[in-house]
């Protein structure tokens, strides 16, 4: 026995965290409230926050409005619009952390590279090379934290600046550029309606058109953070009102039906805003609203019809040292490109080395694509628990609920674990395939699965999402669990 693990407290499980982001935040604080007092938080960065630590680009905004985007537990009265910027959501998070005294529970600077089960133990390894055990490891890496880095021909022989939208680099000097934006995503449109204006020429990019969901992203007044502050239950009532209208809303993306229809005939009708027929049509999708992700937004069609901001459809062919060449030979002359090419989605915690029980690694038990029971457990990897794990619903609910529900799911387990119910958990292989394959066949009613590529399809072509409303996860994952779906060992 370690000395780390003579010092344990009596009942205590020694737990790691992976991630201080979004999930790991709470899932740290969900511990702490349920009187768990001997885990670390690995954080490979400098700080909290995660995807809002990482992504720094000008323009950046949630787009999932900021009283729904916050924990239950940590109601903030003093956002400062309807959307949140992306600065704001990290210091809400950041500000949490530290209320709550996670600074004393992180290790900051600790990259962990691999997990290992061996003797009935996690055996966790840093970086540094510092190695450590516990009985549970949670996974709290999200998926948003890979950037996704074009293979575009002659990419390395552009004379300015190539910046990844996730790694901006903010010595940059903008003014004066032409800049060139690849991609039309939600970070592509927001980082055009940015730069828009405050630059001599920006360039868009596009491979796929994006419909947009029209919004108005209005302050709250002084008034009204008031009124928040002096009555928290205004928090809660706007919390449910926007989960009603997400619930509304996930109708249309996993049945067809009305609210489909409905959100289609909204963003056809936004579209007309564009009022030159031929960038119009350059504009128009061809596939069914929300098959991709929404981009919402209140400012892009301003934006793209300005006389300095060009659209360009034409593929690119190569780039070259003074700009981008399109498939039809025109060479577009930049100073600086941006690539708003997203995140490698489907990665999770990977590269980290995950080995299970028999020497199974993860890259064996995903080599037909990221699969888990529930969004957080796997077979042959006991005591091993996610957050926003694969088909998480992570598309049609704000990823605090989501870690919010998990994270008391997890916590559950601990607590049995607490009472001596048993040693190792981890759901079946039956009960696994069975969860699966309940996913795929309700796949095809989804709008994912309508005719267009996006990053949520999976090497089999079907989303990997899940392809229900939320509050139907939120109902499974607060369930007693069924013991028949998992292997519970004691020794």
């Amino acid at each position: 026995m370690s000395s780390a693990e003579s010092r344990r407290p009596p009942g205590q499980p020694r737990i790691a965290v992976v991630g201080a982001g979004i999930s790991g935040i709470c899932m740290a604080i969900a511990l702490q409230r349920a009187g768990f007092t001997d885990f670390t938080v690995y954080e490979k960065a400098a700080d909290f926050g995660g995807t809002w630590r990482d992504n720094t680009y000008p323009g950046l905004v949630c787009d999932v409005p900021s009283r729904y985007y916050q924990f239950t537990f940590a109601m903030n009265p003093e956002w400062s619009q309807l959307y949140s910027t992306g600065p704001e959501i990290k210091d809400y998070l950041v500000g949490v952390a530290r209320s709550h005294g996670l600074h004393g529970k992180t290790r900051f600077g600790a990259e962990v590279k691999g997990a290992e089960f061996e003797a009935g133990a996690w055996r966790v390894t840093t970086a540094d090379g510092d190695v450590e055990r516990f009985d549970f490891v949670l996974c709290a890496t999200g998926f948003l934290h890979h950037p996704n880095r074009p293979d575009i021909a002659g990419l390395r022989d552009f004379a300015g600046p190539v910046v990844h939208s996730a790694r901006w680099d903010h010595s940059i000097e903008l003014s004066g550029k032409r800049i060139g934006v690849i991609g039309t995503g939600s970070t592509g449109t927001q980082l055009v309606s940015a730069l828009a204006g405050q630059v001599p020429k920006v360039v868009m990019f596009q491979r796929t058109a994006q419909w947009i969901l029209p919004t108005v992203n209005r302050p709250y007044s002084r008034l009204a953070k008031a009124a928040y502050r002096r009555a928290p239950a205004l928090g809660r009532i706007a919390y449910g009102f926007n989960r009603t209208v997400f619930e509304i809303f996930s109708q249309g993306l996993v049945h067809p039906g009305r609210v489909r229809r409905l959100i289609q005939w909204v963003v056809a009708r936004n579209l007309r805003q564009v009022r030159d027929p031929q960038l119009r049509r350059k504009l128009t999708p061809d596939y069914q609203a929300m098959c991709k992700r929404l981009v919402v937004s209140d400012r892009f069609y301003t934006a793209v019809q300005r006389p300095d901001v060009q659209l360009v459809t034409e593929g690119i062919d190569r780039v070259r040292a003074e700009g981008v060449v399109t498939t039809d030979g025109v060479l577009h002359e930049l100073d600086m490109l941006v690539l708003a090419t997203g995140f490698d989605s489907h990665a999770f915690m990977r590269p980290m080395g995950i080995t299970g029980t028999a020497g199974r690694t993860l890259d064996e038990a995903w080599a037909e694509g990221p699969r888990a029971f529930e969004g957080v457990m796997m077979p042959d990897f006991p005591n091993f628990f996610m957050l926003i794990g694969p088909h998480s619903p992570f598309a049609n609910h704000p990823l605090t609920a989501v870690a919010e529900a998990q994270a008391a799911r997890i916590v559950g387990w601990l607590q049995r674990w607490q009472a001596g119910e048993f040693d190792t958990v981890a759901p079946t292989r039956a009960a696994t395939d069975r969860y699966n394959a309940r996913m795929r066949a309700a796949a095809p009613s989804t709008v994912w699965t309508t005719g267009c590529q996006s990053w949520y399809l999976g090497k089999d072509g079907l989303p990997e999402l899940w392809p229900w409303t939320p509050s139907r996860y939120e109902k499974l994952i607060r369930s007693t669990p069924d013991p028949v779906d998992y292997e519970l060992e004691r020794r």
